[in-house]
């Protein structure tokens, strides 16, 4: 019979507290091999502005706890829009539209600066997702790859800050991002 000691209990615990990077991992390796709703680089740039677009929502309505089941709307979404042949990154860039238009009539724009963060950080990497789409595959490559990268370090930074999201979606979003943005470079 093994004796359990402090330290195989703190491993225990820290890898427990890290299930958001685990499932990460899963969700990654499915969407690079082509289980999930990316397929090649059209396919990530058509997806990348949910990521923004979930950021945008939470400080809109200043409610954390709603990110996972807003990924989870956010995906089926995805699934239902590409079964429809819409053009996903469109569609998450309109409802963008529509929050940031929404802020500016009730004044959140004015008085709240992790609004406007984020409605920032839509702009830009709504923005790169757009162009990834709209140029040459192989430049579209690497904007798309930057678009998910740098929304990894966005993710990562908001962890630390604890704030907008819920901090196993940040800690989940930031390796989702980091893994898809170096698949794209890498793979073929």
């Amino acid at each position: 019979m093994a004796s359990i000691t402090p330290q195989s209990t703190s491993w225990t615990a820290w890898l427990a507290g890290r299930w958001p990077t685990g499932l990460a991992l899963v969700a990654s390796a499915l969407m690079i091999g082509g289980g999930g709703p990316g397929q090649g680089v059209a396919g990530f740039g058509q997806i990348l502005p949910l990521l923004p677009l979930l950021y945008l929502v939470m400080a809109k309505l200043h409610r954390r706890e709603w990110t996972w089941p807003g990924l989870g709307i956010g995906s089926v979404a995805i699934f239902g829009l590409q079964l429809l042949d819409i053009p996903v990154a469109a569609v998450f860039t309109g409802i963008a539209l529509v929050v940031m238009v929404w802020a500016g009539v009730d004044g959140q724009v004015r008085r709240d600066g992790a609004f406007r963060a984020q409605a920032l950080g839509m702009v830009v990497f709504g923005g790169l997702a757009l162009a990834g789409l709209a140029v040459d595959p192989d430049l579209g490559r690497y904007l798309v790859a930057a678009g998910w990268f740098f929304h990894g370090v966005w993710d990562f930074a908001h962890l630390r800050a604890n704030k907008v999201v819920a901090r196993s979606f940040a800690e989940w979003c930031g390796v989702v991002d980091i893994v898809i943005a170096v698949a794209l470079v890498l793979l073929p």
